[in-house]
């Protein structure tokens, strides 16, 4: 459609600085933005998911609560996950009898943990996806972090680019208290970066410890018995830049369209409340019902908009926020199997790392897709979803074009 004419008398009130439209001091990029290197780290310490529930109910002394016990053997034995990483341990648990309970006052132990622990575990995960890169870190031109584990002022973000040794003019951003949905966040907001600033290189961060919303099993929160049950500690890190320098960066894929949704009636159906005892969590509604009922109406106009004609013909890299939630969705699309593999060897091997878990999955799939020989890093497949998923309820999503699985080596210097 051709653009149509400005009005005279509009014309006229437009200031002459823009009207005379100047260019811009700091040009845009000529492509869209891409993922150039990806990395991650998880705490050394492995919990099995077989024998968890002993031991959570032996370090919060609620063994005298059997049948809460045997509720919860069966959630962690229906979850599909076979082992999850943390920080904490027994022994940072019994120096900190507070965490052990339901609500005693603990956040400043939580605290303390989170403010050191989250920029500990970015760092390691940066550092994987800076080597892979092949680039000096003092290309990296801004940082956008995100972490649902405590909060801190001068932030998580801050603290990561000084262990990292980044420029001290990086420039940053600061996100806390998103929840699962901001693995998606941090890309649509360094896509943004990456496609407004030519020659921009944005590290995107997603790191979490449950340090701040481990407690006791109670009786009358029992959706909290979910969460403890599906949660784990990790960091993700996606290195994104627009137009990549031809022979010296690899591509993998690139990023063509960022949207959110709030999903209608989905009011408290995952709340979060910062307390003197942690953070809180609360699932009070039919989560991976409402999920399923609206994500067919929310990305049928993108699929349409490739030409997709089936949702099989696209990959998938969905926030593993639970077995329900994947059952369904796969099922409501009309999905194979193969399809959110990548999502269920995550929540399998790590659990539910909350906002860093999507890029994980990402991650799983660039690792199917060389293994099983596929021509595109989108497990054969060159269009794709990230989705992730949380409080609000909120659907952020990404639409990712895959690109050839042989692009020639990385110069790596």
């Amino acid at each position: 459609m051709a653009p149509q004419a400005v009005d005279a008398s509009v014309a006229a009130e437009i200031p002459a600085a823009v009207a005379s439209s100047r260019p811009r001091l700091i040009p845009q990029a000529t492509g869209p933005a891409t993922v150039l290197a990806m990395g991650k780290a998880v705490p050394p310490n492995v919990v099995e998911q077989a024998t968890y529930p002993d031991f959570f109910f032996d370090i919060t002394n609620s063994n005298d609560k059997p049948a809460l016990k045997a509720k919860f053997q069966r959630i962690c034995d229906r979850s599909g996950i076979k082992k999850r990483h943390f920080y904490i341990d027994q022994k940072i648990l019994e120096s900190n009898p507070g965490m052990c309970t339901y609500m005693e006052p603990s956040l400043n132990c939580r605290q303390e943990i989170a403010i050191a622990q989250v920029p500990k575990l970015a760092k390691e995960a940066a550092q994987v996806a800076i080597k892979e890169w092949g680039r000096p870190k003092s290309e990296i031109t801004h940082i956008v972090m995100a972490t649902t584990s405590g909060v801190n002022m001068p932030g998580a973000e801050l603290a990561t680019a000084k262990l990292l040794g980044l420029r001290p003019n990086v420039r940053r951003v600061m996100m806390y208290q998103q929840g699962c949905f901001a693995g998606a966040t941090v890309l649509r907001v360094a896509k943004d970066l990456a496609e407004n600033n030519a020659g921009a290189r944005v590290l995107a961060i997603c790191s979490e410890v449950t340090a701040v919303t481990f407690r006791a099993p109670s009786e009358t929160h029992i959706d909290g018995l979910v969460g403890s049950a599906l949660f784990g500690d990790g960091a993700a890190a996606i290195i994104v830049g627009a137009d990549p320098k031809s022979g010296i960066e690899r591509p993998m894929y690139e990023m063509h369209w960022a949207g959110e949704m709030v999903l209608p009636d989905s009011d408290g159906a995952i709340d979060g409340h910062l307390t003197e005892a942690g953070l809180v969590f609360h699932l009070l509604k039919d989560v991976p019902g409402l999920i399923t009922k609206n994500i067919d109406g929310f990305l049928r106009d993108t699929k349409n908009l490739v030409g997709a004609a089936t949702w099989n013909e696209l990959f998938w890299a969905v926030h593993p926020g639970g077995p329900a939630i994947l059952d369904q969705v796969e099922s409501k699309l009309e999905l194979d199997k193969s399809r959110f593999q990548a999502s269920r060897d995550i929540l399998s091997d790590y659990g539910n790392m909350s906002s860093a878990s999507v890029l994980f999955v990402l991650n799983r799939i660039r690792e199917r897709s060389l293994e099983q020989n596929k021509s595109t890093l989108g497990e054969g497949c060159e269009w794709g979803f990230l989705i992730g998923f949380g409080p609000g309820l909120t659907i952020e999503t990404i639409l990712l074009r895959a690109l050839p699985s042989n692009l020639p080596a990385v110069n790596l210097r």
